[in-house]
């Protein structure tokens, strides 16, 4: 799949923190992918694009959130909006339409419950890639080496306890994962 577009899109757009992250998510991504099973083509492509609109403004994200019937609880909230807002843009603007890529890009954030390999893969990359400094993020880069279902589960859970303490309200996507990964590790 040819990527010079979005490859011009970060060197263009991107300062360098988030041009490196984005560069470590897609490095990751294709060597979990490759791990596991999932089509490395395939992770590369999302993991290039899964940020894209990361830095979007309010005004932006209000007016996809408008013009695309999107979730309302989304306006306002990049961090939970930019995911979304790129698969449209993806598919609009680029022409991918393959839906595994575009669902890995759209819940690369939240996760949900049943998500693809090349789901759990870009999901796990984004917050495992090498230049991601927060703590328990060794544990969770050694859980990815060794199960991909119970990395997720752990990846959420950190996400459901750090959005607590911060007071904030958890995505609902996220709650459903975290107990679809549960579930399936019987705990």
């Amino acid at each position: 799949m040819n990527t010079d577009s979005i490859e011009k899109y970060i060197k263009k757009n991107f300062q360098a923190k988030r041009r490196n992250h984005t560069y470590g998510v897609r490095d990751t991504a294709i060597s979990l992918a490759k791990r596991y099973g999932a089509d490395p083509e395939k992770a590369r492509v999302a993991a290039l694009y899964h940020d894209m609109v990361r830095r979007a403004s309010n005004e932006m994200i209000d007016d996809y959130i408008e013009n695309h019937g999107l979730d309302p609880k989304y306006k306002g909230n990049a961090n939970l909006a930019h995911g979304p807002i790129a698969a449209i843009k993806m598919k609009e603007e680029y022409g991918i339409d393959d839906e595994d890529i575009l669902n890995a890009v759209r819940y690369h954030t939240t996760g949900r419950a049943g998500m693809s390999v090349l789901e759990k893969v870009v999901f796990l990359a984004d917050a495992i890639e090498p230049n991601r400094s927060y703590p328990g993020v060794q544990a969770l880069r050694e859980a990815a080496l060794q199960d991909l279902d119970r990395a997720c589960m752990l990846c959420l859970e950190h996400t459901v306890q750090y959005v607590k303490s911060k007071g904030e309200v958890l995505d609902d996507q996220s709650l459903a994962a975290y107990n679809y990964f549960k579930d399936r590790q019987n705990i």
